[in-house]
């Protein structure tokens, strides 16, 4: 008697996708968010995951009449909207704010294999992935209101440019690849005239964290750079990493530089801490050892200073996957200063100094998340405030704009960079959202 045919169903790699997007893949987290702040944060034994856990929001944007929420004494406005995936703001001197509208460049080398694919995919889903505006865009509010009346293209025909700083007549601009000057005359609207180049950045096919922040120092000879690492834990190789999970520091005169600290795994926000002096970041840490691992923090950088990455976390906890293990380099690792989140992509950083929001706000920074695609339940996807007290954080940070988030999980918007504006209000890009949200004390 024949036996009847049996049909065998092959997977592809989009039905594997859906499949694991319903499902959000992997564990669920088993402390709570907040276990991961604080200059002390719960640390539990790696759990390293052969499938990470993958809990995606999908992007959905705003629907008219919706804003994000802000803490109990403040009042939330959209400064400007319909920008093109607005990353990063900095405020000119007589009030203007630029906006870098920016997003990955091509990078073939990071988008390799089944997992480059998915990376994708995921991207797409958190909507990461559209072209990249290569511009930045002046908005100006001449009467005061708290809105935009004024929307110009600044500078254009960048290479996904992210920070941006001025020194006296001379704007730099960070692209993914370089540093670039322009002559900058206060009140323009417009820069024409083309950039010069003050030093190369690594970048290339293989740019796995692409975006780089700068900052001048306080009397403006120098500049500091974040470079990302090109990996998760330099499952690529250590001369993949070279100049890389770092911050420079650069003579914007000559264009020398040297490695400022290293061992940070992606540093983006910097701001000054105005009671000690000393420049803080906010950094990313890495994946992939399970939901509570490891915390995001800011801390203070130390001249010389190596920060664990990749060889340990926080400190010198050692990560195991790390081959060929470096025991001299774990014993050098500085513990960061105060952790804000296990996977809540912590990204803009501001001193909260200078601004109009309630006094329990004002001393202290102000950190932007980005949100988490990869443990459950979600982390991130807010901006806090975290206290300080002598150069120092000081206790546990309060929220200051929440309901990025909707109630179905989807991401309304997703908060990036973080600045003071000329009037005190705090400034936050939404990539998601497409908006500058202004934030300020209740009237």
């Amino acid at each position: 008697m024949a036996q009847p045919m049996v049909r065998v169903r092959t997977l592809t790699l989009p039905m594997i996708a859906v499949a694991l997007l319903a499902a959000g893949c992997g564990e669920s987290s088993k402390l709570p968010e907040s276990a991961g702040f604080g200059p002390s944060p719960q640390l539990p034994a790696p759990n390293k995951q052969t499938i990470p856990t993958v809990h995606v929001a999908t992007a959905k944007g705003w629907s008219a009449g919706k804003t994000p929420v802000p803490a109990e004494g403040m009042t939330v406005t959209a400064f400007a909207d319909k920008l093109d995936h607005p990353r990063w703001v900095y405020v000119l001197p007589n009030g203007d704010v630029l906006v870098a509208e920016s997003n990955s460049p091509p990078k073939p080398d990071d988008d390799k294999g089944i997992k480059g694919w998915f990376s994708k995919m995921f991207m797409t889903r958190a909507g990461a992935a559209v072209p990249s505006a290569n511009r930045i865009t002046l908005l100006r509010d001449a009467d005061g209101d708290g809105v935009a009346e004024v929307k110009t293209v600044f500078l254009q025909n960048l290479n996904s440019p992210f920070g941006m700083a001025l020194v006296g007549a001379d704007f730099y601009v960070a692209n993914t690849d370089a540093v670039v000057r322009f002559p900058y005359t206060p009140g323009q609207t417009s820069i024409a005239e083309p950039g010069q180049k003050v030093v190369d950045l690594p970048a290339g096919p293989l740019n796995h964290h692409w975006t780089k922040n700068i900052i001048a120092s306080p009397d403006g000879t120098r500049l500091y750079a974040t470079v990302g690492s090109n990996s998760n834990v330099a499952e690529n190789g250590m001369d993949k990493e070279v100049g890389r999970a770092a911050i420079w520091e650069i003579d914007p005169r000559t264009g020398q530089h040297r490695v400022f600290a290293s061992g940070l795994r992606n540093p983006n926000g910097m701001a000054w801490e105005s009671a000690s002096g000393m420049l803080w970041t906010s950094v990313n840490e890495r994946d992939e050892i399970g939901n509570d691992l490891v915390p995001d923090y800011i801390t203070s950088v130390r001249d010389g200073g190596f920060y664990g990455w990749p060889y340990s976390y926080y400190g010198q906890h050692v990560d195991e996957r790390v081959k060929p293990p470096a025991p001299d380099m774990v014993a050098k690792a500085i513990a960061p200063d105060y952790a804000v989140g296990a996977h809540t992509a912590s990204l803009g950083l501001t001193s909260a100094q200078g601004s109009s929001l309630p006094a329990q706000f004002q001393h202290g920074m102000i950190v932007s998340q980005h949100g988490s695609w990869n443990r459950k339940p979600r982390s991130g996807y807010k901006v806090i405030f975290v206290p300080f007290d002598q150069g120092k954080p000081s206790g546990a940070p309060f929220d200051v704009l929440t309901g990025f988030l909707s109630e179905d999980g989807d991401a309304q918007g997703r908060p990036v960079g973080v600045a003071i504006d000329k009037r005190g209000g705090l400034l936050v890009a939404d990539d998601v959202g497409n908006v500058i949200w202004r934030v300020s004390g209740s009237k």
